[in-house]
């Protein structure tokens, strides 16, 4: 197929962009470049072609002639998406409708939007299917839940969307992140020897690795349309559902010799955990290859390799609100995000 993949510069979208041409699809990327110098361990890949350009900016031209569109560019994480909550809406609401409308109206018959499991929320203990209500307590859950809702209502037979709701990613990638849970108490370990947790390490979180991520795309993208038409799937494993204090105890597995400690930090309201049996049952080709223990190893083999220092793990090109913080005080976006 034809593809083109919204976010391609992102932490999921550079192994997403690899995944596809792996699986012998026609991929151009689209990418605004917030974060295109946040490599980590550098391979030398042969990357797709790249648009530059911001989704609030796509023109029903710059759409035209695709199989599907895979969107994940958005501003991501919860922190960054409370830095102006009116914005984000601007972006990751209106932007992305915006987009699948403009993709409806070209005739491409495909897309395939990148939700969050951060959509439920709140929980006691209870697993959340894609039946369950969801309860968004962020700016960048809300957006989500309203993209799904808003594009779903888009849905024809010439028109055919899928909601793919990720568990929190974890694991090493092209253009890597240290706002992650897993890694970020990976790089806590690496760096000063201590896994120290920012809250009481009680909420739940499920968990999946950004291959597997990518892994579930190529899947829905292949699947039958009547497969995947107009559904929410959770992309995970459920047996990758942990209490972040289980998270710490991962790392240190992976990490010998660290002490982990609880932060003193606000109770953390998001607490959810998530079955994953539907993708499973509707897409047999598709299964989680990596744990949160795996992905520990992994990060622990990298980090050694390429002998990570404290002031590159605290780096800016890592740390998503961090980077755009530095792109507005120096002034390279304006107050809208758009390039000066």
């Amino acid at each position: 197929m034809k593809v083109l993949l919204t976010g391609i510069l992102g932490y999921i979208g550079a192994f997403m962009g690899e995944a596809l041409q792996e699986a012998h699809h026609r991929v151009t990327g689209l990418d605004t470049g917030y974060y295109a110098r946040s490599v980590l361990y550098d391979k030398r890949r042969a990357a797709p072609s790249v648009i530059h350009k911001d989704i609030r900016r796509v023109t029903e031209e710059d759409v035209t002639g695709y199989d599907a569109v895979l969107h994940l560019g958005e501003l991501s994480n919860d922190p960054l998406g409370q830095l102006d909550p009116t914005l984000t809406h601007q972006i990751n609401h209106a932007g992305s409708v915006g987009l699948a409308k403009l993709c409806k109206k070209a005739g491409v018959p495909r897309f395939i939007y990148s939700s969050s499991c951060s959509v439920y929320g709140t929980g006691n203990g209870e697993f959340k299917d894609e039946q369950s209500p969801v309860s968004p307590q962020t700016a960048y859950a809300e957006c989500k839940a309203r993209v799904e809702r808003e594009v779903a209502e888009l849905a024809d037979d010439r028109f055919s969307p899928t909601f793919l709701r990720n568990a929190t990613a974890f694991g090493l990638a092209p253009h890597f992140r240290f706002d992650l849970v897993l890694n970020n108490l990976s790089g806590l370990a690496a760096t000063t020897g201590e896994i120290r947790m920012s809250s009481d390490g009680s909420p739940w979180r499920p968990l999946v690795h950004v291959r597997d991520i990518c892994r579930a795309f190529v899947c829905a993208l292949e699947a039958p349309r009547e497969a995947v038409h107009n559904q929410v799937f959770n992309v995970g494993d459920t047996k990758e559902n942990y209490r972040v204090r289980e998270v710490a105890e991962i790392v240190a597995q992976a990490f010998p010799g660290c002490k982990i400690a609880t932060g003193n930090g606000d109770k953390d309201s998001r607490s959810y955990r998530v079955s994953f049996d539907k993708i499973r049952q509707a897409l047999p080709g598709f299964a989680c290859a990596m744990t949160a223990l795996d992905g520990a190893r992994e990060l622990k083999d990298i980090f050694d390799r390429i002998h990570l220092t404290r002031e590159l793990f605290e780096h800016r090109a890592f740390i998503r609100l961090k980077q755009i913080r530095h792109l507005l005080a120096t002034s390279q976006i304006d107050h809208q995000l758009f390039w000066n």
